[in-house]
């Protein structure tokens, strides 16, 4: 039963927690080689974790994407999952398998033309309830773009801004079937009532739509939009047109100097703090006790990155063949190649001149005495939170109350029962304390998210320099 729920520190009310449950794409940290992961591919494994999800009470699932399989010196990269459904027919059966879960797909706005990716999500919308969300992603890799167009990519500059303007014509799309558009009076034959549906004209640098669009208005008006950014750039784009943020931070002060950053920028598009949820990825380890966990955690890195998989990563800042060291010595004694930026292709260097990089980390392992997988091991752990369920819940807690997230995606390392210790265990922790819902209380994904429905025309910035303007 759910208590009372206590104040946070400073006084004001408690608030609720948001989560996710994120099913894995291609290079992320699953350990598919661990006899108790299964397949990432059948439908019984994306039910699974949307089935014990809507158990929990979380407010939606998660799937990601990518584009193109990362190949490494010419080949696919073997040690990651590899091999993924499409992400709208996934999520279109899990709405047949589920009723209040929300479903999150994420979509690229680069490769892809704002007609048909409204009324995909549209349709989603329709046929889950009003449940629909879309992650919208950019992409300035010629190596993904070679799958799609001609020359192959953007330019790096143009990613934000061909992606604000998806959303806006989508917007525009959405927006141009009121509410209560269908009549369906059989005694005056008339479907639609009149004037309810409007032609879209949208001429502009990257697109030219003139019609009528196909699908009524969804239960939400507008499906969810999450954004993923961190540059100045990506956290400009997120205050003008997106409902959350998945983000990317280390520490808990990490979390709110970021946090308090974005929600300040909302004001000046005329959006209040409320209208958008901050939600950074991250992993739970439990155990009976902390140190337990932090062996469990220990052990759940090593089988992530292999011998195998750290000289490949330090490869890939190298721009070198790095396979005659042993990754369990030193790091390499040659310096990185510059100008190779395409021995792994579909992974984007981290920096352009990884000569710094390279030195910091040099420093770094030798002052702890790391090797190659120890180095690797350290710049590739993200925010993560290990001990006893009674630990992670007050971590977790903390972080929001204390505004450092509105919540989390939680990010399982094994597929698709990863999750089930924390929704066992660390859930009803969350529940006693009266941070997190016993019951759904409303039926769509902005309705969990606290989200305000959208009016005919939009209540948000949508092209970001229409919003500046």
């Amino acid at each position: 039963m759910t208590t009372t729920p206590a104040p946070r520190p400073d006084g004001r009310p408690r608030k609720q927690i948001h989560l996710g449950a994120h099913f894995p794409g291609v290079n992320n940290t699953t350990v598919w080689s661990d006899p108790r992961s299964r397949s990432h591919i059948d439908f019984e494994s994306f039910e699974y974790l949307a089935r014990r999800a809507e158990a929990a009470r979380f407010d939606f699932f998660f799937l990601a994407e990518g584009l193109r399989l990362r190949e490494h010196k010419g080949r696919i990269h073997d040690l990651d999952v590899v091999g993924r459904p499409d992400t709208l027919p996934v999520l279109a059966s899990l709405a047949a398998v589920t009723d209040r879960l929300g479903l999150a797909g994420t979509i690229n706005t680069t490769f892809n033309e704002p007609y048909e990716l409204a009324r995909q999500f549209a349709t989603l919308d329709l046929l889950s309830g009003g449940r629909a969300a879309w992650n919208l992603v950019t992409s300035s890799d010629a190596f993904t773009g070679a799958n799609f167009r001609r020359g192959g990519f953007l330019d790096y500059s143009e990613r934000y801004e061909r992606a604000a303007e998806i959303v806006d014509v989508a917007r525009q799309l959405w927006d141009s079937w009121s509410d209560d558009a269908i009549d369906a009076d059989p005694e005056t034959g008339a479907f639609l009532r009149e004037g309810a549906v409007q032609r879209v004209d949208h001429d502009g640098k990257h697109f030219d739509v003139h019609g009528t669009f196909t699908t009524p208005r969804g239960p939400q008006g507008h499906p969810v939009l999450f954004q993923a950014g961190d540059s100045g750039e990506g956290r400009e784009f997120a205050a003008a047109t997106a409902d959350v943020v998945f983000s990317l931070h280390g520490t808990f002060e990490d979390g709110q100097v970021f946090y308090r950053d974005v929600k300040d920028r909302l004001a000046a598009y005329g959006r209040t703090e409320d209208s958008l949820k901050i939600l950074p990825a991250t992993t739970v380890v439990l155990g009976d006790t902390a140190e337990d966990a932090a062996e469990e955690a220990a052990l759940i890195r090593r089988q992530q990155v292999s011998g195998q998989t750290a000289i490949a990563y330090l490869e890939q800042v190298w721009g070198r063949d790095l396979t005659a060291y042993d990754p369990e010595g030193p790091l390499p004694d040659v310096e990185p190649d510059v100008d190779n930026a395409s021995l792994t292709r579909g992974k984007v260097r981290h920096v352009k001149d990884p000569g710094p990089v390279v030195a910091a980390w040099r420093e770094k392992a030798a002052a702890k005495g790391w090797s190659i997988r120890d180095l690797v091991i350290e710049v590739t752990t993200r925010n993560q939170f290990v001990g006893t369920a009674q630990q992670v819940a007050d971590d977790i807690d903390r972080y929001v109350q204390e505004d450092a997230s509105d919540g989390f995606i939680l990010v399982p390392h094994l597929t698709p029962e990863g999750l089930d210790p924390f929704f066992d265990s660390v859930v009803p922790l969350l529940q006693e304390r009266g941070s997190f819902r016993t019951e759904y209380e409303g039926t769509t994904l902005r309705e969990h998210l606290g989200l305000e429905l959208p009016g005919v025309g939009g209540t948000q910035a949508a092209d970001l320099e229409g919003a500046r303007a």
